[in-house]
């Protein structure tokens, strides 16, 4: 007899150890699903925009080391063509920089040193296409998993209203799981979401050093004498 008993209770708690996420979800309600559901398009946005923006800054991080050396070379013996062409065949932030000081060489440094200015606000634009849409998944994802947290306690405290004073738990499992299912996937989402974004900023800012560097040593280039 207390073997039997024994042997109930082994595989009572194996069965609850075997509680997979997936019925931790589907115990979880309409209401859970849905937020779940949400939750979890929000990040595969959010890894999506991620890897894309990623790929394209490491694409244009690429730059041989010896371009601005060219760069110098080609101004210096007023090969302004051939150091447009190089740009071009460069095609990276810093190139297109270098692109636009070059057509403006002839008129004052200011006149340069502006235009040179305004195309790197608009390449630091392109860097930073649909970052900020992580950054809003970050701060969402954690809100609408409270949001689950609520419906859930609404649900339970429903059930508690109806129950006639004759509270089961089985009968706020499925508020109960709601409240914790989406809470967790919702800090899961946006703690990953905020990583992703965090690290974009570091990749993105090291880029724009970049080309202030080389935009400086550009302007230093027009002021060396012939």
């Amino acid at each position: 007899m207390l073997q039997n008993s024994t042997e109930v209770l082994t595989e009572t708690v194996s069965e609850e150890k075997t509680l997979s996420i997936y019925n931790l979800i589907m115990d979880g309600g309409l209401g859970g699903q849905i937020i779940i559901g949400l939750l979890v398009i929000l990040l595969a946005v959010s890894c999506y925009i991620y890897f894309e923006r990623l790929f394209e800054i490491k694409a244009a991080s690429k730059m041989d080391g010896n371009f601005m050396n060219k760069i110098r070379d080609h101004v210096s013996h007023g090969k302004l063509d051939a150091a447009k062409m190089l740009c071009a065949q460069a095609n990276s932030p810093v190139s297109r920089l270098i692109d636009k000081g070059i057509s403006r060489i002839g008129k004052p440094l200011a006149d340069i040193h502006t235009a040179i200015e305004n195309a790197g606000r608009l390449e630091i634009y392109k860097l930073e296409t649909n970052v900020s849409v992580i950054a809003t998944i970050a701060g969402a994802a954690p809100m609408l998993g409270f949001l689950g947290t609520v419906i859930g306690m609404i649900v339970a405290i429903h059930e508690i209203a109806n129950a006639g004073g004759q509270i089961d738990i089985k009968m706020l499992s499925d508020g109960l799981y709601t409240a914790m299912t989406t809470t967790v996937a919702g800090l899961i989402v946006g703690i990953i979401s905020y990583i992703q974004y965090n690290h974009l900023v570091v990749k993105t800012n090291k880029m724009v050093y970049e080309m202030e560097a080389k935009s400086v040593e550009f302007l230093d280039l027009l002021n060396e004498p012939i």
